[in-house]
């Protein structure tokens, strides 16, 4: 029977105080389990916490560091997101299953259903024929698998390339072209909610989201910059002013062009057709000038960005506007020499105030107008230290290029391209809520449990 010291435990977790203190509280809820259970306790490790490359997110890098460290004496590394629940019992029983000293890359598979550009089109002609894990029901690494991993990236260096679906890419990574073992899917890894009565079965499940961290941030506490260009101020605008332009309190369009039928205001940075660098860095001055009301946050979007500004609300009230907070889909870029993360922008990026205004402190700016701004402002926070903190209820692009099965169990905040779909089908669809009564309070139940 496997001991409890074979397992080791890594939380996915991250720096921002929020959720460092989900955590502690995961950790401890680990600990206690494993007390009864008189033995050794497990090591149990905080992801964010453990060297200070600030790529460890992406997990490849960390790996000589794990193998190096548990190699010799453990049999299992089972990485944890934050809202993942264990029953430690369960979850011994199902690796007991496995022959540890193989190499096992365990979890629960999810597939493409169309090839999609978030994977860079992989597996074009068959997309569903690959299979990648759900990180919320926990995922696992036999030692001698995490050992040979980490003699290659030792030995080979990391493509200095864009991290962009992690889950996709740790699988795409250890498959090796089919030189690497497949994932084995593990029926007792689950992203069932904690108390279904369908989960008996379950070693993990999702934890029953806390309830909200307290009033959802107000309407008022949000600026809203909707950035636009002459050509898209009648496709793209009117999809807005459709869908969730009418949930802000404080909103206005920014583009190369005066309109004052949307209205537009004109920065003064012409339009570019790839970055938008000089334009974004405009509208963070503008945030912290007297031109426009002080508020504690501020969301940047594209104007083919569909969000939903209530669950937004609900989710901000978890982080503390005093702190710098950068918050949305975190990508990387060159996380394997270095590099640095950033909040990817066509799913919305959210600063908090303070953090806006360390930005503009530094003496961080674009190299270029056209450079892109997110990747700009990744660098900047990246060289003040400043974390970037991701929620995968935001996303890049459309629900069609994410797994069902993923989308199924989250109630997203955004999506991101009109392409090939119906924009206000989508909102409708996706982001809207249907009992939505006049009060914040008339939010239902299942959006209100996801936060």
């Amino acid at each position: 029977a496997p001991y409890l010291r074979e397992i080791v435990f890594v939380i996915q977790s991250q720096s921002n105080s929020f959720h460092v203190s989900r955590a502690e509280r995961q950790r401890a809820d680990l600990l206690q389990q494993t007390q009864s259970l008189t033995q050794t306790p497990p090591p149990i490790l905080l992801l964010h916490s453990l060297t200070d490359n600030e790529g460890d997110w992406s997990i490849l890098p960390v790996l000589p560091y794990l193998s190096l460290l548990f190699g010799k004496n453990s049999s299992w590394l089972v990485f944890l997101e934050e809202e993942t629940n264990v029953k430690v019992t369960k979850l011994l029983q199902a690796l007991r299953k496995f022959d540890r000293r193989k190499e096992w890359f365990l979890g629960k598979p999810l597939h493409d259903e169309e090839s999609t550009i978030i994977h860079h089109y992989a597996f074009a002609e068959n997309p569903s024929i690959f299979k990648y894990p759900d990180f919320s029901a926990a995922w696992a690494l036999s030692i001698p698998l995490l050992d040979r991993l980490a003699s290659k990236v030792r030995d080979e260096p990391l493509k200095s390339d864009f991290t962009i679906d992690l889950k996709h890419e740790v699988a795409l990574y250890i498959w090796e072209n089919g030189q690497g073992p497949r994932l084995t899917a593990v029926p007792e890894l689950c992203t069932e909610p904690e108390h279904s009565p369908t989960a008996q079965h379950c070693a993990t499940t999702l934890s029953s989201p806390a309830p909200l961290c307290g009033e959802p941030v107000k309407k008022e506490d949000i600026f809203v910059a909707v950035k636009t260009c002459k050509k898209f101020h009648t496709e793209r605008v009117p999809v807005v002013k459709k869908t969730w332009e009418r949930e802000a309190f404080l909103l206005e369009y920014y583009s190369d062009h005066t309109d004052p039928s949307i209205p537009t205001i004109d920065l003064g940075v012409p339009n570019t057709e790839r970055g938008h660098c000089g334009k974004t860095f405009a509208i963070l001055e503008r945030y912290v000038s007297d031109a426009v009301p002080k508020t504690r946050w501020l969301l940047v979007v594209d104007d083919d960005t569909l969000i939903s500004l209530p669950r937004l609300q609900m989710l901000l009230s978890c982080y503390d506007p005093s702190e710098p907070v950068c918050l949305g889909e975190r990508y990387g870029y060159g996380l394997g020499q270095g590099g640095y993360s950033y909040i990817t922008g066509g799913g919305g990026m959210v600063f908090s105030r303070a953090a806006v205004v360390r930005l503009l402190a530094s003496d961080c700016k674009c190299y270029r107008d056209d450079a892109p701004d997110d990747m700009v402002l990744g660098m900047c926070l990246n060289a003040l230290g400043l974390p970037v903190t991701h929620s995968s209820l935001f996303h890049q692009a459309r629900p069609e290029d994410y797994s069902r099965d993923f989308l199924a169990h989250q109630v997203p905040i955004s999506f991101h391209k009109h392409w090939n779909i119906d924009p206000v089908a989508v909102f409708n669809r996706w982001l809207k809520d249907k009992s939505r009564s006049t009060s914040p309070r008339g939010l239902n139940k299942s959006t209100k449990e996801e936060l």
